[in-house]
């Protein structure tokens, strides 16, 4: 029986450690000024983004990532408005904000026009459309720039860029000051959640210095993780505010609201699972205590990854 010919992605953990993703074919291959971005089909997860050599999104279970990143602080917000975006390029972000029926505006800001342009023409279903939403405001750029020139008060603030990378364009938005900005550009209730990067036991340097960073810039920071299988990681997040009052809402009230708030179906975020996502395992709690990196901008923290490799190789 002939072999058929498969490729495969190696997505390096480190030195010693791999996971594998074997896809049919290469949608999408192209350097923009910024990144390269490269978008395939595979067997197991259907549509994948890879950025700059960094799995980012697989069709099959994007919803776990974007509805944990999205849902806790806008049903815990009591009325949120106004949600700036910065990164999100393949629009789920967006789309998950944009199912609140009280969102009268949400800003987008993404680095890499080149990057919404494949999103639109090959991850459809990671975007749903929300491209098109008369509530969406679109910029193309640099993040912590937009930061600095606007004078916009947000309700909430999501930062959903690359994990920092070595010469990538998202270093420079973990440090101190940059969230030292993003709490000026804060309302009164406002809530910022920034994706943490890996929270496993071996790999959680970004995470815990995420977390104690932002400590020094907000007064009540919750940490918390939820399990990406197309990672094969535990993966971080932080929710940080200067009011946690209107964060202390029981189970039903959480359900309730999601079901006056949201529009369709969530796969993932309900009352259940947003009480399991906080509750951190002792080995991360002790690690964010014992870890004391501030990220500053004369210090930023730039990750070195092995990366990841794409080559097609009989089975």
């Amino acid at each position: 029986m002939k072999k058929t010919e498969v490729g495969w992605i190696d997505d390096y953990f480190n030195n010693y450690e791999l996971h594998k993703h074997a896809f049919k074919n290469i949608v999408c291959n192209v350097q923009s000024k910024t990144q390269k971005i490269i978008i395939v089909d595979t067997y197991n997860y259907g549509r994948c983004l890879i950025l700059d050599n960094e799995f980012q999104s697989a069709e099959m279970d994007e919803f776990i990532y974007h509805e944990a990143l999205v849902h806790p602080s806008l049903i815990l917000h009591p009325g949120a408005e106004n949600v700036l975006i910065l990164g999100g390029g393949e629009g789920a972000t967006l789309r998950e904000v944009l199912r609140y029926k009280m969102v009268k505006k949400a800003v987008m800001v993404d680095i890499d026009g080149e990057m919404i342009t494949c999103s639109k023409k090959f991850l459809p279903s990671f975007h749903a459309g929300a491209f098109d939403d008369s509530r969406v405001e679109l910029v193309i750029e640099d993040g912590r720039k937009y930061l600095e020139l606007t004078q916009d008060r947000f309700d909430v603030i999501i930062v959903d860029v690359n994990d920092p990378l070595d010469g990538g364009p998202s270093y420079m938005l973990f440090t101190m000051e940059l969230y030292q900005i993003v709490a000026e550009r804060l309302k009164k209730d406002g809530i910022v959640i920034v994706q943490s990067g890996a929270a496993s036991i071996f790999e959680n340097d970004v995470f815990t210095s995420i977390c104690n960073t932002l400590n020094k810039v907000f007064p009540h920071v919750f940490p918390y993780v939820t399990y990406i299988p197309s990672y094969a990681l535990p993966w971080g997040f932080s929710m940080a505010t200067h009011n946690p009052s209107n964060l202390d809402i029981a189970g039903e009230e959480i359900d309730a609201r999601i079901n006056t708030r949201v529009t369709g179906n969530l796969r993932l975020y309900d009352s259940i699972t947003h009480h399991s996502l906080f509750n951190l395992p002792k080995y991360l709690r002790t690690d964010i205590q014992s870890q004391k990196r501030i990220i500053r901008d004369k210090d930023p923290l730039k990750e070195h990854y092995p990366g990841i490799s794409v080559e097609s190789t009989n089975p």
